[in-house]
Parts: structure tokens; sequence; C-alpha cells
């Protein structure tokens, strides 16, 4: 007797029988755990290993280690979860955005969580392999319910994730939303809805392009050097700037989410040495560095050093101001005292916000602000739906420099006013209790608690918050001379260190 239906196992593309399908099942095939075609019940211990693990659902997103801590079971449970969530906060759900960006995993991670989507019922608008602000544009300009991008950023070789938003590019974040997903997915499979949901392909590079170039106002021939860093700036870079009057000398353009040649994580100054030199090589006008889904940027001048990512907020602001007078601007608590002076100078409403895009993001959308920034090279635009954009501040800094006709390290000389540590790292257990020990320590100062404990002086400042992923505390101190500066680190890192 000829079988008429046919199955497919999560994250496979091709069709089984079902003798075949319940042959796995008696064997325990892995992805039987979490398949709608299952009619053999699993032992405890069975449901336990396939379990999702929570470490891997972190503040801002889901990140793990692959296939060790996230793989295409969990991906599939996730993609499924997040369509459940959608429709609970919306209702009706009929489309959510999926791209992916270079990695190995990511096309495997991809297909699972579309097939978790679509069998909620709810279709899958696939833009293929694009940086992470693709996928937030298209939901947005479109006006499609969410997304998922399918990347692990700036991490190494070895993880993968998944960044989500909601409609109009909102981010869901652990307070947002993604505690309900990661609850969501932690439950036995709902069985499939019918008619299951569609994969529709649908190319928006074009429009993409058309987005971004919006933002370039009479860019003159400059040149630069753009290290892709093996990720999805080697893809979006060229396409945007098409058309453009710049000359790109690019560096590791080679879409390889394997990073031969250095993680693309372009905080760590190791990470920038092939840039700077190449930019001294070349006698280029700037050099710009992107993490690995090219939402991240970073810029070293045309003498090759490095430019703080808060000094750029304050270049970025000042455009933004001139043409918009009485603007309000939002910067993160770790940023120089040179950003809010820079936007009162310039007529502008500074605004001083917690760390983390989610809160960047709703300030902005709550104020109406027109641009943001924050210390780790995210930058934020009113007229990028709010999101974030490498390429958008790239752009804008490109829009600086012609119209200034002066050098990057001129044009950020008078910003470097203080001296500052840059963002210091320490394992601490008891996150809550350091904190409280450093508030006490400084009761002269002037105290608050809006991300961490900020305590402020008149000559320097000083911010340690909790990390959101890890045991660690992270801080920051500026000041208006290096012995000021080296004289608040002895004593904090002292505290912070005290074993007792």
């Amino acid at each position: 007797m000829v079988e008429k239906e046919a199955r497919r196992c999560p994250g496979d593309k091709y069709t089984i029988t079902v003798s075949i399908c319940r042959a796995r099942q008696k064997r325990r095939y892995p992805k039987c755990g979490v398949c709608e075609y299952r009619e053999i019940e699993l032992t405890p211990a069975e449901l336990e290993s396939r379990s999702i693990r929570p470490e891997i659902f972190k503040g801002y997103d889901v990140r793990g280690i692959y296939p060790d801590e996230l793989n295409e079971i969990a991906a599939r449970r996730i993609g499924s979860a997040f369509a459940q969530f959608l429709k609970q906060q919306k209702g009706i759900v009929k489309n959510i955005v999926v791209g992916k960006d270079m990695r190995k995993s990511s096309t495997p991670l991809a297909h699972s969580l579309m097939e978790g989507i679509t069998s909620s019922g709810v279709n899958v608008i696939d833009i293929g392999t694009v940086s992470t602000e693709t996928v937030n544009f298209t939901v947005a300009n479109f006006g499609y319910d969410g997304g998922v991008a399918v990347t692990a950023s700036h991490n190494p070789a070895a993880y993968n994730g998944f960044k989500f938003c909601r409609e109009q590019a909102i981010p869901v974040g652990s307070d947002t939303g993604l505690s309900r997903v990661q609850e969501l997915a932690r439950l036995p499979s709902p069985r499939r809805m019918e008619p299951l949901g569609r994969v529709i392909q649908k190319d928006v590079l074009e429009d993409y392009k058309k987005h971004i170039q919006k933002f370039a106002r009479q860019i003159k021939p400059l040149r630069l050097v753009v290290d892709a860093g093996n990720g999805m700036a080697g893809k979006m870079v060229p396409l945007v700037f098409q058309g453009l009057p710049c000359e790109i000398i690019p560096l590791y353009f080679e879409l390889d989410g394997s990073f031969p040649n250095h993680e693309a994580d372009p905080l760590k100054v190791e990470n920038l040495r092939a840039l700077q030199e190449k930019v001294r090589e070349t006698r280029a006008h700037l050099g710009a560095a992107f993490d690995g889904d090219a939402d991240r940027c970073t810029f070293v001048d045309e003498k090759g050093e490095a430019v703080k990512p808060d000094l750029i907020t304050a270049l970025i602001a000042r455009e933004f101001l001139l043409h918009e007078r009485g603007a309000t601007i939002i910067y993160d608590l770790r940023s120089s005292w040179a950003v809010r002076e820079e936007i009162l100078i310039n007529g502008g409403v500074p605004c001083r916000e917690r760390v983390g895009h989610a809160f960047i993001k709703a300030t902005m959308r709550e104020k109406n602000a027109v641009f943001g920034g924050e210390l780790s090279g995210h930058y934020y635009f009113r007229d990028n739906y709010y999101a974030d954009s490498g390429i958008i501040a790239l752009i804008q800094v490109l829009n600086i420099l012609s119209r200034k006709s002066v050098s990057m390290s001129n044009l950020v000389a008078p910003l470097k006013k203080y001296f500052s540590t840059g963002e210091m790292n320490f394992t601490v257990e008891d996150k809550d209790g350091k904190l409280q020990r450093l508030a006490e320590a400084f009761p002269d100062g002037k105290i608050d608690y809006v991300d961490g404990v900020t305590v402020e002086y008149k000559d320097w400042w000083f911010n340690c918050r909790k990390s959101q992923t890890e045991p660690r505390l992270r801080l920051n101190i500026e000041g208006k001379n290096r012995d000021l500066v080296e004289t608040a680190m002895k004593k904090i890192t002292g505290i912070i260190k005290d074993t007792r």
C-alpha cells in the first residue's frame, strides 16, 4: 500500500515517509522532541535533555554556541514561540521578516526558525543574507508584523543567535517580550496550524539602498578604507555606495563567518590595526570598521588614530542640530561630558539614558529625538524608524567631512577635552553589594542610579553598572586630567577587587 502522507523533520528540506518517521521515533531521533508528528511520548529525562537552555536568552537577544547551546531544534521552537508572542500582543499576525548573516550555521538555523514560524500559520518574508539593520528596515518600511535577524553580531565564529523586533522595528528584549518568548519556547510544542504559513522570498536591497542614500548630502570625492571584518558590511557597503563619489578601499569584504582575519568586533583595539595601517598607507580621509552584522561602526581618522564613539555622537549631533535646532539628542550615560556640552552649545536638548538599544530606542520614540548614540558604536536615527545603522552613521560622517573640508583629526580635536579610561570589566559575584559599597564610598558626590551607580563631581565622574549576561561590573571614569582619573581609579578598583 502506498503511503500518501509525506513528513519532514524540523530543519530538513527533504520529506520522508510515515514509516521512516515512525522508525526514527523508535530510535529516539534527536529532532523528534520538537516535531509536530511525534507519536511516541518522550521520558522526562529525554524531555529535559531536549529543553531549550535558558542561558541563551540574553537581555537583548538570543545567543549561544552552535550547536551545543543553540541548534535547529531550539530554532524551530523559538520561531514558533515568537509567532505566538506576536499573536498574543497583536491578535492577527500575517508576516514575519527573517534575514540571516554569513555564518555557516545561519542557513540551517534560519531554515528551522522559518519552519517554526510557518507552523504557527504565519508567513515568512525571507530577505536572504543581509545586515541586521536591513531586517529592521524591511519590517518598518513595508509594515510587517515583526522580524528576526539570525546573527551573533560581533561574537566569535562558534556563536550564533537571533535578534527580534516587532512592528515598526520596535525591539524585543527581556523586558519587552523576550522573556515571554522564552517561556513559550520551553512549553511543549503546539500542534501546527492549518493552513501553514508560506515562505515568501523578497529582494529588498534596492529599496534599502535608496533609503540609506537619502541621508547623503552633497558628499565630495573622498577616499575611505572600510574594514568589513568578513561580515555583512562586505555586502552592504558596496551596494549603498553605488553612485556616490567616494573611493572605497576594501578590507576583508569576503563574507566568511569563520572570521579568518580578525574578530568582527571593532571595539577591540587589536581588531583595528589592519584598518589603521591601511589608512596611513593609502592616505585615506577616513577609516571605518563594522561588526559582524554591520549595525555597529567605529572610526579612525586620517592619521590612523581611533576616534571614540561618543565623540562621533557629538559630531553627528552637531550636524543634525544645524538643520533642526532645538531637537532632542539621546546619549548613553557612559558618554563624555563633551557630548552634552556639544548638544547644548548647538541649541539641542540633551537626554541622558541608560545603556542598551531597547532603552535608547524607546526614549527616542517617546521624545521624538532626531538622533542617539552609544559608546558601543550604535547610532540611532529618527528617520531610520528610530533604529540603529552603522552605515547611516558613516554617511553622516562623510557629510560632515564634505561640508567642512577639514581633516577628521581636526574635527575631533576640540572634543578631546577630558581624559577617560574607556570601559573596564571586573569579574564580580556580588554585583549589587559592590555597587552599594561604591555609592557609600563617595557620599559627597552627586549620585544617581539610572544604570548602576553614577557619581559626579565638579572635575570627574564615574559610572559602574552590572553586565546583563555575565558576573561582571563595567566601569567608566572621566575627568579633567589624568591625575584625577588615576586617583579615582585606584580607589574605585580597590573597592571592586576587595574580597572582604
